[in-house]
């Protein structure tokens, strides 16, 4: 290396130490740090609405596809595939003796109750169908009798998962008939007692038409609209990451123009 080419090393500034005099060196790697975290958490919310968006397209098309039979859906489902929200077609006997209450609101008439009645199928076995809403004082299926179908009853409906008891959800009461959520197994037992491993672990919602006599339960309590506010959340971390940009370009003009104290 020439002598000039030193020199002029020796008289170049060196960045890090000059950030490091400005102090702006922990200042800006901080920054970098929060600046990547928060980026990084605005394209995580962009791949989750993508995977929504999808999500709500698939629900809406098996919501509105021709009904398939149960055990095909259930072959689907062996076979690994999310068969949630499929239209099915099933027939049998309700056994009304056993139907379950299951805690509910309904935008119209305020709290009540989904019927959840299992279904006994040609081959013996047993599905569980929400039936539908009854409002609080509809509860006791005495005073809609003419809901209370008998013979052979031919029901389309979404298939449903069981669910998981959420932090909030209270404990169900199967000796008081009244469930908080949907414990699959639990309620296999309530419906067949000792053939309960004969209840298949899915429910149908059954669908809002035709009407049932009487006008109760009412079918269709589905919600087919998933919450979507992804693109929201993605907009405020990417949001984040430009004010934090601002903030600290502001203050480490304002760390520039301090004198250098050694």
């Amino acid at each position: 290396m020439s002598e000039g080419q030193v020199r002029q090393r020796e008289d170049s500034p060196d960045m890090l130490g000059t950030l490091r005099d400005r102090r702006l060196l922990w200042p800006g790697l901080a920054a970098l740090a929060g600046l990547a975290l928060l980026i990084s958490l605005g394209n995580w919310q962009m791949q989750r609405l993508a995977w929504k968006d999808g999500l709500i397209a698939a629900i809406a098309d098996r919501a509105h596809a021709e009904p398939v039979p149960l055990a095909a859906a259930e072959e689907r489902a062996a076979r690994g595939e999310d068969v949630e929200y499929t239209r099915v077609a099933v027939a049998g006997h309700f056994v009304n003796d056993r139907e379950m209450h299951l805690y509910a609101l309904d935008d119209v008439h305020g709290p009540g109750f989904h019927v959840i009645t299992p279904l006994r199928l040609g081959d013996g076995s047993m599905v569980l169908v929400n039936r539908g809403f009854v409002p609080n004082d509809l509860k006791d299926p005495a005073r809609r009798g003419a809901g209370r179908l008998s013979g052979v009853v031919k029901v389309t409906g979404l298939l449903r998962h069981p669910d998981t008891q959420g932090m909030f959800d209270p404990p169900n009461d199967a000796a008081r008939n009244i469930w908080y959520w949907r414990d699959i197994d639990a309620m296999a037992a309530a419906a067949a007692g000792p053939e309960a491993a004969r209840v298949h672990r899915s429910i149908i919602d059954a669908e809002a038409d035709p009407a049932v006599p009487g006008g109760w339960p009412k079918g269709g309590t589905t919600r087919l609209e998933l919450p979507n506010r992804h693109l929201e959340y993605a907009l405020t971390w990417y949001g984040l990451a430009a004010a934090l940009v601002a903030v600290f370009v502001v203050f480490a003009v304002g760390r520039w123009r301090q004198p250098i104290t050694k």
